[in-house]
C-alpha cells in the first residue's frame, strides 16, 4: 500500500507540473470559450496521461527494489 501512495503522489506531481506548463505556456489565455475548452481539455488529457504513466514506472521501479 506504500508504494501504491507513493507512485501515485509522484504521479500527480507530474501530471500538475505538466497541466501547469500547458496551461502557462501552450495555452496562455484563451481569448473564446471554445480555446479554453480546448486548452483545459488537452491539458487534463496530457496531465492525466502524464501522471498515469509516471505513476505506473514508479510502481514497477518500486516493485523492482522491493523484490531484490
Amino acid at each position: 500500500m506504500k508504494e501504491a501512495i507513493k507512485a501515485g503522489s509522484f504521479g500527480a506531481v507530474m501530471g500538475f507540473i505538466m497541466s501547469w506548463v500547458m496551461n502557462y505556456f501552450v495555452f496562455p489565455m484563451p481569448e473564446t470559450v471554445m480555446q479554453n475548452a480546448v486548452g483545459n481539455g488537452l491539458s487534463g488529457f496530457l496531465a492525466g496521461f502524464m501522471g498515469g504513466f509516471m505513476g505506473l514506472l514508479m510502481y514497477f521501479k518500486i516493485n523492482k527494489m522491493v523484490a531484490k
